[in-house]
């Protein structure tokens, strides 16, 4: 069984919050597919996993330590992108205005990481000197790009889809205010899904939620074609609107207060499940 936890906000909705609670709540396994950070608006984070030869996130982190099973942050997510700011408010690689990507990390399905890296970008001395990115992929368009995902990056999301649809329970954020990280899934298989914003989330039947994403339309994100939760959500009511308190530094660290904190939003997101098998 399959629980999305999807942002109805572009930037902060509170995903990853609502998803360390869950995963205290229901003992589930969690799963970040795709996620990314910025090594100056991040740079914390970024030296924290580079302080061991690694690249990840602290989404992914707080996944981790939340199921606390002692999995590494890369097992829950396979892809993760590196940015940094656009120097001289270029477009970069991707057409973004503000930033641009420096390097993938992408955790194959053999269990082995490869890096991707932007070679029209300039990667920061501190990441050349600790990832291993001399047998990196270098790409310089687009289409290059496209050809590396389709080499790489889909491989290791097609093995992430098979490992979390064989989990009892599996808690799957997406990244952004992307409907569907994970094309590879089963649409079956997703049996509720929570549209979080600050202050409240949506929930919604796993598979009236698919169903809409497959007729909304796309909007570019991220050098892709995505579906985007605002625009999926417009052809649905939700089966309930919760509100969910704000909270302090010290409970959004601590997962069992949040789950106490989010009771009732989990207690309906559950309710929608059990009715959906």
């Amino acid at each position: 069984m399959i629980l999305l936890v999807v942002g109805a906000d572009r930037v902060d909705a509170g995903k990853t919050t609502f998803s360390a609670g869950l995963l205290s709540r229901t003992g589930g396994a969690g799963y970040k597919p795709r996620a990314g950070n910025d090594y100056w608006f991040d740079h914390d984070d970024c030296l924290n996993a580079l302080a061991d030869g690694r690249l990840y996130g602290k989404d992914a982190a707080r996944l981790a330590s939340a199921e606390g099973d002692g999995r590494e942050p890369e097992l829950l997510n396979p892809v993760h992108r590196l940015w940094r700011p656009s120097p001289d408010g270029g477009t970069g690689l991707l057409g973004r205005q503000d930033r641009e990507f420096v390097v993938d990390r992408v955790r194959t399905p053999d269990g082995d990481d490869t890096f991707v890296v932007n070679a029209t970008a300039a990667v920061p001395d501190r990441v050349a000197r600790t990832l291993p990115l001399a047998d990196a992929v270098p790409v310089e368009t687009v289409e290059e790009l496209n050809a590396a995902i389709e080499r790489r990056y889909v491989p290791a999301f097609e093995d992430l889809a098979v490992r979390i649809e064989a989990e009892p329970l599996a808690v799957v954020e997406s990244y952004g205010d992307v409907a569907m990280p994970l094309q590879s899934l089963e649409h079956s298989a997703v049996a509720a899904v929570a549209a979080v914003e600050p202050g409240r989330v949506r929930i919604y039947p796993g598979h009236r939620f698919c169903r809409a994403c497959e007729v909304a339309r796309s909007s570019p994100r991220e050098g892709q074609l995505e579906k985007r939760v605002p625009d999926v959500i417009d052809y649905l009511d939700p089966l309930e609107r919760l509100s969910v308190p704000p909270l302090s530094g010290d409970d959004r660290t601590d997962p069992d207060r949040i789950a106490d904190a989010y009771g009732p939003a989990y207690d309906a997101l559950l309710e929608a499940a059990r009715s959906s098998q």
